[in-house]
């Protein structure tokens, strides 16, 4: 059975829906390749899934190992290439605010991080530069 129903609404527009909840997404094609740019392009959601899968799978090792999660938020850059157009490096910036983690928490979570199902299922020609600030 199918996760996710596409249809193409001219004009370089999509508008996905998540079967089994019913939420949808709209992409458009990005100014810089005759797009609007007015949703999420393509390779915004390609970017996008990097940095949210790594906080989901963090989050699911923070309750395992009893680790308290908050206020953590990313920055995500998309940078692309030409000849053939793709994205040739994703920027993750992961921002700690407001509590102190032990050396064995912030490991835990790097490695959870650089290892979820998306940043392993990426290229490894698509360069892939993940920081964490621990405020």
């Amino acid at each position: 059975m199918a996760t996710i129903k596409t249809v193409y609404q001219g004009h370089l527009r999509t508008i996905s829906t998540h079967l089994a909840s019913g939420n949808e997404l709209i992409t458009d094609a990005p100014k810089d390749n005759y797009g609007k740019g007015e949703a999420f392009s393509p390779t915004d959601l390609l970017s996008t899934s990097l940095g949210v899968c790594m906080l989901t799978v963090m989050g699911i090792a923070a309750e395992t190992h009893q680790i308290e999660m908050n206020d953590i938020s990313i920055e995500i850059t998309k940078i692309m290439a030409s000849n053939p157009r793709r994205v040739s490096e994703i920027v993750v910036v992961f921002n700690f605010e407001g509590k102190a983690y032990s050396d064995h928490d912030k490991l835990i979570l790097e490695r959870t991080a650089r290892t979820c199902p998306v940043a392993l299922s990426l290229h490894p020609d698509l360069k892939q530069t993940i920081s964490f600030n621990w405020e």
